[in-house]
């Protein structure tokens, strides 16, 4: 593929030319959250589209780069591509020096058995599932994905619109169901426009989502939420920050109830606890 950077100049656009789009962003994140510790091995899940594969990239500099002592795995499932779109991944990680290791699985086609009628839903869980297993096998204790602040945003809105609820992507979790393994996500505060930016830069062709049910399928929801955003940015240019501050700066005193844990804590109770009433 002509026009494709060499991996020298990939990694150096990094550190130099998309230091405060890309590697900011990233450290911040890093150090806001505490995402990586001494000791980590964090298995780093590559799809081969835009945001895994910068994703991975940025751990790799990190690593080259960090007073920490930690290991990167880079894992890869390949769900039932077309031969051209898993030639397409290994190739992209080839020429950008990530060396990913990909396994077979047939979730596709279960996926589609499943639920013929949506069967995106039941393939992310089981995409989700397949990927900590593997960091598992690896003897990982962190599974990175490549979700980044649009990501971020565009959940809060989708709960809020189209769910009825308050709740948004965390930094970081503890996985439910495979002990010991903690998932995070390192591209928080990184924009999308700077990583179709960066990728657009290095001369590849990232893969896009690469399934043979639903191909180029509108992605509905998400689709009115992202043109939604856009719109209230005409208007007010900091909406998209804003809606991230929204979750840093929930005042309990000023809504109507809340959940913790399975518990809903209804405003009355401290209302009645008031001292005046």
């Amino acid at each position: 593929m002509s026009g494709v950077k060499s991996i020298h100049d990939i990694e150096r656009s990094i550190i130099k030319g998309y230091r405060n789009y890309l590697w900011s962003n990233f450290i911040k994140a890093i150090k806001d959250f505490e995402l990586v510790q001494e000791g980590d091995r964090i298995a780093v899940a590559i799809s081969g589209g835009k945001d895994s594969l910068t994703l991975a990239k940025l751990l790799q500099e990190l690593k080259r780069h960090s007073k920490y002592n930690f290991h990167l795995e880079f894992i890869a499932m390949d769900p039932g591509y077309k031969r051209e779109n898993r030639e397409l991944l290994e190739y992209n990680c080839e020429m950008m020096g990530i060396p990913v290791k990909i396994h077979n699985s047939d979730i596709f086609e279960v996926a589609n058995r499943l639920d013929e009628e949506n069967p995106c839903y039941m393939c992310a869980r089981m995409r989700r599932g397949n990927l900590y297993s593997k960091a598992q096998e690896l003897g990982c204790n962190k599974l990175a994905l490549g979700h980044h602040f649009n990501d971020v945003i565009e959940t809060i809105l989708l709960n809020v619109i189209f769910a009825g609820n308050y709740k948004t992507m965390m930094p970081k979790l503890h996985s439910k169901n495979f002990e010991g393994l903690e998932l995070i996500r390192p591209m928080y505060y990184i924009k999308e426009k700077s990583i179709i930016s960066f990728m657009n830069s290095t001369g590849l062709h990232a893969l896009d989502c690469a399934c043979s049910i639903t191909e180029k399928q509108d992605a509905g929801m998400r689709s009115f939420v992202k043109k939604l955003i856009e719109d209230l940015q005409k208007v007010n240019k900091n909406v998209d920050i804003n809606i991230l501050r929204s979750a840093e700066n929930v005042d309990i005193g000023a809504i109507v109830a809340y959940k913790k844990g399975d518990r809903k804590i209804n405003f009355l109770e401290e209302y009645y606890k008031e001292e005046n009433y």
